[in-house]
């Protein structure tokens, strides 16, 4: 079991003052006020090491390095996940119809989904850097 896994299984914060000592004041507005992160700004987003991207809010296991992939759209992008590992909602926030991506654990706000992405799933999900932390292979 990672790191990761094991953090995701404690008790998760029950009030918003326990969510903002848990998180950075970035990660608060990403995962807990569905922030976005400005474009080409984040820590993943030229990533390219081996390894798995779990949730900042629980820790949870949400997509491994081989799903992820050049988009050009300013934030971390992958085509693939574990549909267990995350929830998406309809999200029709400032003008737009969209897909949001929450963590599955936590309700965390991940980012957003798109039918644009590379085969085999044709997905893009567009990730906040905010939202994820990063475990290296070994």
């Amino acid at each position: 079991m990672s790191e990761h896994d094991e953090r995701a299984r404690e008790d998760l914060p029950e009030s918003d003052d326990e969510w903002r000592e848990r998180l950075s004041e970035e990660e608060y507005h990403v995962l807990r006020e569905a922030g976005t992160e400005r474009p080409f700004s984040g820590e993943h987003v030229d990533r390219k090491d081996d390894g798995t991207y779990a949730c900042a809010g629980c820790g949870a296991e949400l997509f491994d390095s081989e799903t992820k992939y050049e988009s050009n759209c300013g934030w971390p992008s992958f085509y693939d996940t574990d549909d267990d590992r995350i929830e998406t909602r309809r999200d029709t926030s400032n003008g737009m119809d969209r897909v949001e991506v929450v963590c599955a654990n936590c309700g965390g706000h991940l980012g957003h989904v798109f039918e644009d992405g590379p085969e085999p799933t044709g997905k893009r999900y567009c990730i906040n850097s905010a939202a994820l932390d990063f475990d290296e292979e070994e």
